[in-house]
């Protein structure tokens, strides 16, 4: 678990920006950003928020150290001495609202709002979307293959081929809340309590005279906990007879091996193949395991070629988010506070999609009472224009304003919860097993289409007409001027 402070985790251009604020006398103004995603992944129709509990500690530890104090003042801006100084003291004092871990998630409604002076907001929005986004790309990926893999065991396996420890680590406990079984990687297993797999590699096999020796030393040491890689030399000529008589041998010892591993060659075909050795072995209870580059598109043709495999060991594809290395989260001024009164503020831009919805804003799920289903989500600002349950709404699609409906029976929920508030620590951080449990509960309130992996019916987002109008009436004062 992080016990030190990365207040360095950051662009230089922040430093920059919050030197320039000190040396301004701006530094202590007011401003509100909303950290937030404009596409969706992988042509999912969701995301799966995580990255909030690595937040709260960076912002807990936020600290310079003497060490950064004196790497700053060795760099080529010649910063003040005494703005050094005040960094030196400082400590996050703000207050920062966010969605639960586990939550569905979508682009263009906030995910983090961080209220506080200039200098602390302008800061910690590199590390903020460094966490948000790489932990969110993964669950998202994890909770896709998840929704093909049904019922299947699912394992992390991406350790070796992850972009750095950090990655791996985080990497496997945001699959874990997308709902991966276990995952191989030990520290995971001791920092977060994530149940462990593993079997054995080729080198262990290759390391013995004879496949059946390996097998059988191996089923000596660990009786209880056998899964055996069938593929070092010929999966169906040697791997899977071998492996069959160690079973036996287990058997005569009143133990039962758990599973084979395939890790090559024609899963589909292999796996058939060795399901009929197993059962005709009188071992159905021995399971197949399958590894080698899986994601949800390969394990989906498996399953549609009629695959036996139980468990699936997920590794690079998923750990690196091989089909889109990068959410693109963003993290935007909505509101700063000019002549001692918060206004609203928009970011123009020639691409429509990076025009920014002004204002600090609150965002709401609108529930079907009686399906206990989602129906849309509302973005409101937090004092006029909230939902009422049971008060009419007309939801209208921002980008095409025509697309409208009323809404008369919801329920609506808060989806940002209070964090920090005036620098305290207000959210009890739930267990693992408790995201879990949210993200599964979160998964249970939304339509098959809106999760299916090819083609999702696209889930709206709207936005309260004061928001609407606000964007337009500022967007109209900018084009006239």
């Amino acid at each position: 678990m992080q016990t030190i402070s990365l207040a360095l985790h950051t662009d230089k251009y922040q430093i920059n920006m919050m030197y320039a604020h000190w040396v301004n006398g701006t530094h202590k103004r007011k401003a509100v950003f909303e950290a937030y995603f404009r596409k969706l992944p992988f042509k999912n129709g969701y995301a799966v928020f995580a990255g909030l509990e690595r937040i709260v500690h960076y912002i807990s530890n936020l600290r310079f150290t003497m060490e950064d104090i004196k790497y700053l003042s060795s760099q080529e801006e010649n910063y003040d001495p005494a703005f050094l100084e005040e960094l030196l003291q400082f400590s996050f004092q703000g207050t920062i609202y966010s969605m639960k871990e586990g939550a569905m998630v979508f682009p263009d409604e906030p995910l983090i709002r961080v209220e506080g002076n200039i200098m602390e907001t302008q800061l910690v929005e590199t590390a903020i979307l460094n966490f948000m986004n790489y932990q969110t790309l993964i669950a998202t990926k994890a909770s896709r293959i998840k929704q093909v893999s049904g019922n299947d065991a699912l394992l992390e396996f991406g350790t070796r081929r992850a972009q750095e420890a950090d990655a791996a680590i985080w990497g496997a406990r945001a699959a874990y809340v997308a709902g991966f079984d276990a995952t191989s990687n030990m520290l995971a297993g001791e920092q977060f309590g994530i149940p462990t797999a593993g079997t054995h590699a080729h080198s262990w096999v290759q390391s013995f005279e004879t496949e059946q020796e390996a097998f059988d030393a191996y089923a000596k040491v660990m009786p209880d906990q056998v899964t055996l890689l069938v593929d070092t030399f010929d999966t169906l000529g040697s791997g899977v007879p071998h492996a069959i008589a160690t079973a036996k041998m287990l058997e005569a010892q009143g133990k039962k091996m758990n599973a084979i591993r395939l890790d090559s060659g024609d899963l589909a075909y292999l796996s058939i193949q060795a399901r009929k050795m197993l059962d005709d072995a009188g071992l159905p209870y021995v399971r197949i395991v399958a590894s080698n580059d899986l994601d949800e598109h390969t394990i989906f043709n498996l399953k549609a070629q009629g695959a036996r495999i139980d468990t699936w060991g997920v590794g690079t594809q998923l750990i690196t988010a091989a089909d889109q290395p990068s959410l693109g989260g963003v993290y935007k001024l909505v509101e700063r506070e000019m002549n001692g009164k918060m206004e609203p503020t928009i970011k123009i831009s020639a691409n429509p999609e990076k025009v920014t919805t002004p204002g600090k804003k609150e965002v709401y799920r609108l529930i079907d009472p009686e399906t206990n289903k989602a129906i849309a989500d509302y973005i409101s600002y937090p004092d006029d224009d909230q939902p009422k349950d049971q008060q009419a709404l007309e939801l209208f699609n921002p980008v095409h304003p025509y697309i409208k409906k009323k809404v008369k029976k919801y329920n609506a929920v808060n989806m940002l919860e209070p964090i920090f508030i005036n620098g305290r620590r207000v959210y009890e951080l739930p267990t693992l097993e408790e995201i879990r449990a949210y993200h599964q509960e979160q998964k249970e309130m939304f339509w098959p289409e809106y999760l299916r992996k090819l083609n999702p019916e696209i889930y709206r987002v709207h936005i309260s007409p004061a928001a609407w109008n606000l964007k337009q009436k500022m967007l109209a004062e900018y084009i006239q001027s």
